[in-house]
């Protein structure tokens, strides 16, 4: 599968985000699992922290503060796998 950057990312709820891939498709990811996950993703327990969610242009997906982000390939799966 070729990698699809994101261009667009809005907040819905709870862990939830609407996405719009740059091939024009959109989907729905809900990223809670990421938050029982350790490590990095520990600061996912907060959603407040989760909420701060950015389009990164220049690595074509959605990061956080702190130099968090989830591939783009990962979030196009996880946005199929909700259908």
């Amino acid at each position: 599968m070729n990698m699809l950057d994101i261009t667009e990312a809005k907040y819905i709820a709870d862990y939830k985000f609407e996405i719009v891939f740059e091939n024009g498709e959109t989907g729905v990811v809900d990223l809670r699992a990421y938050a029982g996950r350790g490590g990095v993703f520990s600061r996912f327990a907060d959603l407040g922290y989760v909420k701060q969610a950015y389009v990164n242009k220049d690595l074509g997906t959605i990061c956080w503060p702190g130099n968090l982000d989830i591939a783009p390939e990962t979030l196009y799966r996880l946005s199929k796998s909700s259908l």
